[in-house]
């Protein structure tokens, strides 16, 4: 049968985003900066790993995270190659750290990460001056020379993606003059809100459509007190869950809702979830809100394209809630998701069908005939594969939820790159109702 409502209230763990950008600013200002809510999983603790091996304090405290910075231009040569774990994140923002210092650095992934490509970040990175031999195919293993003298760029993105523009932001902090990057799609920008706050100075315009963000180089950062907001894509799985199983009334504390994260939430409100936002504040320059979400029948829509950068992650968990509504969902301009961890379409589509949904595989997209809100079948004696993707696991966890048999999963260690605890606090929901 499927679980017992999720009733009460939860806090899910702080926003990785933004989490990763505090760790790195903090390690460029001068003096300490103290971070509150800091997400612990192994991503963040990966950037927080490279910062120490580069001069950076970076420390857990009884009252929070510190961070010990050394200035932009500070940073030193790491003895040893850099481990990122499967932080595509801490990759290609610190890719674009050091390309404007003066330093040699090699970068090593486990194996999902080491499929993914880096080219995207290679290129404008080499124009500001720094080199790289990555593995065939554009891959990690990787090593790379800073510019001992970058040079500023404007760079127009060719793929919406807020780590590239973050990389070459992040490589303008230390290059003199202003380095220019133009959007023509509006990407997540917890990095110019940050880098705000920590006092660069960074301008953005929109013209014609499109944003275009300038940083002067050479800048001078000032240690920040962060308190991270709660991750919206952690938010996701437990939004999804409460909407789709019956007499849930769930409360969710601390969510970060940036306008360029909240996608998801406007899609299931289109598709009639029920999600009312509570205490709405703003926190270190990020909209923030408590949600209550009750279990709500929802129909199906065809998604905007122009949604996918605002939700890119939780596109995996909003298949599943799309299995469960009422009529035919269709989404289209996703090919992003065929780089990530896995090729999240295929994968999805895969264990989707596996569990009785009905799902049409496109070449950007999936389109899904819901059961209008009957269970899944589930995965009775198999177990679908996650391709070592933590939001694979994480999506199928929730469809277990929604289903009669439940969703058998062959490996849930991924979930602690980005949720420790994901497993324990959805267990600790069903239990309380």
């Amino acid at each position: 049968m499927p679980a017992g409502p999720l009733r009460g209230t939860i806090r899910v763990p702080g926003d990785k985003s933004i989490s990763h950008r505090a760790v790195m600013l903090g390690a460029l200002a001068i003096g300490e900066t103290r971070v509150t809510g800091l997400l612990e999983g192994e991503d963040v603790m990966a950037t927080a790993a490279a910062m120490r091996q580069m001069g950076a304090g970076a420390a857990k405290h009884a009252d929070g995270w510190r961070i010990h910075g050394v200035g932009v231009g500070g940073l030193l040569q790491p003895a040893m190659a850099l481990e990122m774990g499967n932080s595509g994140t801490s990759t290609r923002l610190l890719m674009g750290l050091l390309a404007s210092h003066a330093i040699t650095a090699a970068f090593t992934g486990d194996a999902s990460l080491s499929r993914r490509p880096m080219g995207r970040v290679i290129e404008p990175l080499s124009r500001i001056g720094a080199s790289f031999t990555p593995s065939p195919g554009g891959t990690l293993p990787l090593m790379m020379t800073g510019a001992p003298v970058p040079v500023p760029i404007e760079y127009r993105l060719p793929v919406a993606s807020a780590q590239v523009k973050s990389a070459v932001l992040l490589a303008g902090l230390n290059t003199a003059g202003i380095t220019t990057v133009i959007e023509p799609v509006a990407t997540r920008d917890h990095s110019e809100r940050m880098l705000r706050g920590f006092g660069a100075e960074l301008e953005v315009e929109e013209l014609d459509g499109e944003r275009i963000i300038r940083v002067r180089g050479e800048a001078d950062l000032t240690p920040q007190t962060i308190e991270v907001p709660g991750d919206p894509s952690s938010a996701a799985f437990f939004i999804v869950a409460a909407t789709l199983i019956e007499g849930s009334d769930l409360t969710i504390e601390n969510v970060g809702l940036n306008p360029t994260r909240a996608g998801l939430i406007d899609v299931l409100r289109q598709m009639g979830a029920s999600i009312e936002e509570l205490n709405a504040r703003e926190v270190g320059g990020e909209p923030v809100a408590d949600l209550r979400v009750r279990h709500a029948a929802l129909s199906c829509i065809a998604v905007d394209p122009a949604l996918a950068p605002s939700m890119i992650d939780e596109f995996p968990v909003l298949f599943v809630a799309a299995a469960l509504a009422q009529g035919r969902t269709v989404t289209r301009g996703l090919d992003e998701l065929r780089v990530k961890e896995s090729d999240r379409l295929a994968v999805m589509a895969a264990a989707l069908t596996a569990a009785g949904a009905r799902v049409e595989e496109t070449a950007d997209g999936l389109i899904i005939d819901g059961t209008g809100g009957e269970p899944l079948r589930g995965t009775a004696n198999a177990r679908v594969k996650t391709h070592l993707d933590h939001r694979i696991a994480m999506s199928l966890a929730i469809a277990g939820l929604a289903s009669q048999a439940g969703v058998e999963i062959d490996d849930t260690r991924p979930i602690d790159t980005s949720f420790p605890g994901f497993i324990p606090l959805i267990e600790g929901l069903r239990h309380s109702s």
